[in-house]
C-alpha cells in the first residue's frame, strides 16, 4: 500500500510540475502574441504612410507643373500691368 501511494504522490508532484511549467509557457505565449500585435499594428501604420508617400510622390510632378503654371501666368499678369502704368500697352 505504500508503495502505491508513493507512486501516486510521485505521479501528482510530476502532474503538478507539468502544470506549472504549462503555465509558464502559456505566459510567454501570451506576451509574445502580445508583441506580435503591437508589430502587426506598427507595420500597417508604416504601410499606410508608404501608400501615402508613394500616391503623394505621383502627384508631384503635376504639382509642379501646376506651380509653374500659376506663377508664369501671375508674372504674365504683374509684367503686363507694369507696362499699362507706364503707357507702353
Amino acid at each position: 500500500m505504500t508503495d502505491i501511494s508513493i507512486d501516486m504522490k510521485e505521479q501528482l508532484a510530476r502532474i503538478d510540475r507539468t502544470q506549472a511549467e504549462t503555465g509558464k509557457l502559456i505566459e510567454e505565449t501570451q506576451k509574445y502574441m502580445a508583441e506580435q500585435h503591437k508589430l502587426l499594428a506598427e507595420q500597417h501604420k508604416l504601410l499606410a504612410e508608404a501608400d501615402k508617400l508613394r500616391l503623394d510622390r505621383g502627384f508631384a510632378p503635376y504639382a509642379l507643373a501646376l506651380g509653374a503654371i500659376g506663377g508664369t501666368a501671375g508674372l504674365i499678369v504683374a509684367i503686363s500691368a507694369a507696362l499699362k502704368n507706364l503707357g507702353v500697352l
